[in-house]
Parts: structure tokens; C-alpha cells; sequence
């Protein structure tokens, strides 16, 4: 009986209790069926004893009583009836054998009776039991499961005990209410007083059973798969949920003692179960450092994480091309409040559509790499207006890739796109022709080298889906997906950028670079995702509405042509394309048709012309 303690023994004393009231009421409804029917007071103590006893032994033995209150779930419910059955049967096989031939029928009915009295108060004094914890807390304590019990969990859990006492440590509402583990050999065990529940399929009903607030995801080793099925797991529960990092990307120096502070809110890209790619900052820091470097559009998304990363390379001086001047304030502001006068920044408000303004800029400047992001990417509104998405996408590239190469520029990186592959739609074709533009300027170039780089949809860019799934689902609207099985590929804006950096250090002139972007996603996931990360459910919660396919769009996209092969470079994930031969007399006769039914704003034989200038252009309007 060693640690039998005063709440186990309440518990026995109670389904003793629920024994005997179960046992005389069972009594109680037989002689009101069948008035004829006699059980003398002693016949039912006899019952009431040995029920009382051998259901008393059978779930010492199983394990009811070691349960604390607030773990209970619905596996410890069934264990307590499946213990009163157990115990019962056996006083019921007892009095056959003496002979007192019991009734089948009293035996199933006191069963049914006890059962429910006592699953029914563990139920209800649980419930008590959680109702009385959280009262005797601030309201903004945080009942946390955490995920993982190896070393982490264990970090974890002493910095939440040390900050348990501090009123003034955020830390202190944190109040660690479980572990959940794969090993089955740790079920049940304890790390620092808090017990594993269960493994990971066991989390939605342990978040809702503990009316869980908050999950962390602490298991810094796990694989990206392994990451990706927990996370999806618990992005089914409508807790918050915070990730411990890579084991790579923790910190642990004078700013970075504790491992919890180190927990970040759960992101979508948690969710798409991509491996972080590894990139050579060593050589993009020699490729940046002492160079003058222009980013054309460099307040949109790509743009002014290009300003970001560059700028933390030591350039000699970075240059902001944008004809939207909010955005080009807003990532000059930050770039001055994080480096100050560190980084000579100079911003400009351009559009690349202007040649002579272009050349006005360069000839000042004399810019040493070139970064070119500016272009038109909406698909549908590119597809009502195809001249303009020409006159800026084509041209402009045209513009900035000639005076790159006339005032000697050593780099030309061109930003492109998926879409580009086989395209069927304007933007998808204009952002072609320009890697055509970019490979012949690379063929006769002597002294800058044209390199495009190419990948997939980028999370939270502008015109991106996360930012329009997040602004229908605060607003209470129905989630718009055009179609349930329509899949992209998708990275993040750090991990692009990181990509045209390395690309450009590594270029020698003419290839595409194309980053490894794991598996497709499918677009109703992705909002099925988010709709759970706030805490809602996707179909009951949040409308999902099937819109239909809008004008160019595909459900599938390509990375690489039919005719460009494959090479490796000494990054796992980033390949090359072959350079494509260029006939030059009838690209640039192509070129110059092009622009004149471009200013003409003839939209249908922009389109025809575009048909002809890409051959694998199939337009779907």
C-alpha cells in the first residue's frame, strides 16, 4: 500500500460509496418491477462487501487509482467501468458458486448504476478540480503541453519552474499541464512532477480533455517530415502554438540563456514541411562587400528582403529603385533604423519604364550588381491589360539589363518565375520573353554576366495567397480557393532571396537557376492550415469556397522547360538550367513589333504577338 495516499483513498472510499447507493437503489427498481421480488438487508451487505472488496482489488490492479485528477481522459473513464464490471462479474461468479444463484438481471442493472456514479464523479470533480486550479491563477495563465520529453522538455521545464515565483517574468503564466511523447516507453513517467499523457495522435483529445491553451513543439532534432506531421497534428487543436527552433539555429551565448525564449509562434511554412536551406553567406559576403548594388523594385516583397540581406553584407552602397514611394519610405526606414549611417543607402523614385531617367541613374551611380524585381505579377489583372504587363516586364527588363551591360555593370541578376515554364497566361510570357532577353544579352556580352534565377510562389509576398487568406478569415468571409486540387510550390521570401544572392555569386553569365522546392502543396491544405492556426475549423468555422480557375491560371507548375537539363552545383538544392540558343535577328524584330502594338495598347494582338515570340506560350483565356 506504500504511496496509497489520502486522495487515492478518498477515491475508494467514494466508489465504495457509489457500490452501496448503486446496490440498494438497484434494489429499489427490482421490487418496483416485480413487487413479489424479496432481498433481505443481509443478502445485499453480503453483495455490497464483496463488491465493495474485489472492485477495490481489481482497480488497485489496473491502475485506476494512480491517475491524478486533472490527467483524466476518456481511456481512464473506460478503465474505471471496465474495473467495475471486472469486479463485479467476480462477485457475481462468487454467489453462483455458493449457491445463492443471483440475478442476471440485478447483477447488469447494479452494474450500469455504480458504473455511472462513478465515471460521473470523476467527470464532474475533474472538471471541479480544473475550475478551482484556474481560479486560484491569473487570468492569462497559459495551460501548456509541451511536445517532447527529452532533454529540451527537460530545459524547458526548469526554466517555467525558476520563473514560477517571478511576477515579473512573462514565463510565470505558463503553467506546464503535460508531456507528450512517441516512446511509449516514457508513457505515464514524470519530468520534473509533469506526466506524459500520451504520443502525438493522442493530442487533440489531450488538448481538449485539459483545456490546453497553448502547445510547444519542443523537439529541436526532428526531422522536417517528423515536424510537419506533429505540427499538423496540432494544428487540428485550436491551442496556440509556439516552435522551438532547428537544432541549428539555436542560440546559446550571453544574450541567449534560455531555450524558451527562444519558442516562436507556429508560422505557415512550419506547416509545408520543407528542410531550411543551407546557403553560402561566406560567399555571398565576398560576392556583396565593397559593391555598389541597385534593386530594382525594392520595396515590394523580393525587393526589400533583397535591400535587407545586402545590406547586411557590408556593400558599399545600395541603391532602392521603386516607383511606389510608400513602399520604397517604409524598407528605407528600416534599413536606417537598423544599420544607421553603417550602410549608404540612397532611394530613388523610378519606374524602369523610363529609359532615360534609368540611364540618368546609372550614369551617376555606376551600380556593380544589379538585382532587377521590379515587374507587374498579378496573373488575372496582367491578363485584362497584357500591353502593360509588356511595357514594364519586357521592356523595362530590356531597359535595365542594356545599361547594365553599357556602363559595365559586373552582374545582372533577373528575378523570374515559375510561370514562366510553359506558360498560360501574360505575366507567365512576359516574364519568359525577359529570360530570353536575359540569355541573349548573356551571349554577347563581354563584360557583365546575365543570370536569371527562377522559383516558386513565396510565402507572405505581395499578391501571395497567406495574405489573402488571412484578411477573408479576420474578416469573417468565406475562404476563396479556385480549385480543390490546384498545387504550388512555395518557399519563403528569405529563402528566395538567399537564392538570387548565392546565384548571382556563383554566376558565370547565361544559366537559370532553379531551387529545389521540395514537394507541391495543395492550395486547400494551405488554407485549411491557417484557418486552424486561428484557432478555428475549416468548414464549420470558416467557409472554404471552390471559386473556379481564373483566367491563365494552371492547377500544376513547372520549374524547368522540356529542353533544359539539369546541373549541380555545390548547393544540394540549387540546380541549372541550360542556356537556350537565341536567334538574335528574329527575337529582337519580335521585340520591336512588340513594343509598337504595346504602345498602341492593342491587348489582342499584344497576345498574338507574344504567341509567337513563345512558342510554348498556351494562352487559356
Amino acid at each position: 500500500m506504500k504511496g496509497f495516499n489520502v486522495r487515492k483513498l478518498f477515491l475508494a472510499f467514494m466508489d465504495a460509496l457509489f457500490i452501496f447507493i448503486g446496490t440498494f437503489a438497484t434494489n429499489g427498481i427490482f421490487q418496483l418491477i416485480n413487487p413479489a421480488y424479496t432481498q433481505g438487508v443481509r443478502g445485499l451487505y453480503y453483495v455490497v462487501i464483496a463488491d465493495v472488496i474485489l472492485c477495490f482489488l481489481v482497480q488497485l490492479a489496473i491502475g485506476s487509482y494512480s491517475k491524478t485528477w486533472r490527467y483524466f481522459n476518456i481511456k481512464d473513464y473506460l478503465t474505471c467501468a471496465g474495473g467495475m464490471f471486472v469486479g463485479q462479474l467476480l462477485s457475481f461468479i462468487i454467489f453462483e458458486v455458493l449457491q445463492k444463484h443471483p440475478s442476471k438481471l440485478f447483477f447488469l442493472i447494479n452494474f450500469a448504476a455504480v458504473t455511472i456514479l462513478a465515471v460521473l464523479f470523476r467527470f464532474c470533480f475533474r472538471k471541479t478540480f480544473i475550475i478551482l486550479t484556474r481560479a486560484g491563477r491569473d487570468s492569462d495563465t497559459q495551460r501548456t503541453l509541451i511536445i517532447g520529453a527529452g532533454r529540451a522538455a527537460t530545459m524547458i521545464l526548469s526554466e517555467l519552474e525558476g520563473a514560477r515565483f517571478d511576477r515579473n517574468n512573462a514565463l510565470a503564466k505558463y503553467e506546464p499541464i503535460g508531456l507528450i511523447d512517441d516512446d511509449t516507453s516514457k508513457a505515464h513517467t514524470r519530468i520534473r512532477g509533469v506526466q506524459v499523457l500520451g504520443t502525438t495522435k493522442d493530442i487533440p483529445d489531450i488538448a481538449k480533455n485539459q483545456d490546453i491553451d497553448q502547445i510547444i513543439f519542443a523537439i529541436p532534432s526532428a526531422t522536417t517530415e517528423e515536424r510537419k506531421r506533429i505540427l499538423d497534428i496540432c494544428a487540428q487543436t485550436k491551442c496556440k502554438i509556439k516552435v522551438i527552433p532547428y537544432l541549428g539555429n539555436l542560440l546559446f551565448d550571453d544574450q541567449h540563456t534560455q531555450l524558451i525564449s527562444q519558442a516562436v509562434d507556429i508560422k505557415i511554412e512550419d506547416l509545408l514541411g520543407r528542410e531550411p536551406v543551407d546557403f553560402d553567406k561566406d560567399g555571398i559576403r565576398e560576392f556583396i562587400r565593397g559593391k555598389v548594388c541597385m534593386v530594382t523594385g525594392g520595396g515590394g516583397s523580393i525587393g526589400s528582403e533583397l535591400v535587407r540581406q545586402i545590406a547586411s553584407y557590408d556593400p558599399k552602397q545600395v541603391i532602392i529603385i521603386d516607383i511606389y514611394e510608400n513602399n520604397a519610405y517604409d524598407v528605407q526606414q528600416e534599413v536606417l533604423m537598423e544599420y544607421g549611417d553603417s550602410v549608404d543607402l540612397v532611394t530613388i523614385i523610378s519606374s524602369v519604364r523610363d529609359y532615360d531617367k534609368m540611364e540618368a541613374i546609372f550614369k551617376k551611380y555606376r551600380p556593380e550588381l544589379v538585382f532587377h524585381a521590379a515587374a507587374h505579377k498579378h496573373v488575372p489583372l496582367m491578363e485584362t491589360v497584357p500591353e502593360e504587363a509588356v511595357k514594364n516586364n519586357i521592356f523595362g527588363t530590356f531597359n535595365v539589363a542594356t545599361l547594365s551591360e553599357y556602363y559595365k555593370a559586373d552582374k545582372f541578376v533577373l528575378i523570374s518565375t515559375d510561370k514562366a515554364v510553359n506558360p498560360t497566361n501574360v505575366m507567365g510570357c512576359t516574364k519568359r520573353v525577359c529570360e530570353m532577353i536575359i540569355q541573349y544579352k548573356a551571349q554577347h556580352s563581354e563584360h557583365t554576366d546575365f543570370v536569371t534565377t527562377r522559383f516558386g510562389n513565396v510565402l507572405g509576398s505581395n499578391g501571395s495567397v497567406i495574405p489573402l487568406f488571412r484578411r477573408q478569415i479576420e474578416s469573417g468571409s468565406p475562404v476563396t480557393v479556385t480549385h480543390p486540387d490546384i498545387i504550388r510550390y512555395f518557399m519563403t521570401i528569405p529563402e528566395a532571396v538567399s537564392l538570387v544572392l548565392e546565384a548571382g555569386a556563383i554566376a558565370h553569365g547565361g544559366e537559370i537557376f532553379v531551387l529545389d522546392m521540395g514537394e507541391p502543396v495543395k492550395i486547400v491544405t494551405l488554407a485549411e492550415n491557417l484557418i486552424r492556426m486561428y484557432g478555428k475549423v475549416p468548414y464549420e468555422e470558416v467557409e472554404i469556397k471552390f471559386t473556379g480557375l481564373r483566367p491563365g491560371e494552371k492547377l500544376f507548375e513547372e520549374l524547368l522547360m522540356d529542353e533544359e537539363g539539369l546541373k549541380k552545383t555545390k548547393n544540394k538544392k540549387i540546380f541549372i538550367g541550360n542556356q537556350i540558343d537565341i536567334n538574335d535577328d528574329e527575337l529582337l524584330k519580335g521585340l520591336d513589333e512588340l513594343r509598337t502594338l504595346a504602345e498602341a495598347n492593342d491587348s489582342d494582338k499584344v497576345v498574338d504577338k507574344l504567341s509567337e515570340l513563345v512558342p510554348t506560350f498556351n494562352h487559356k483565356n
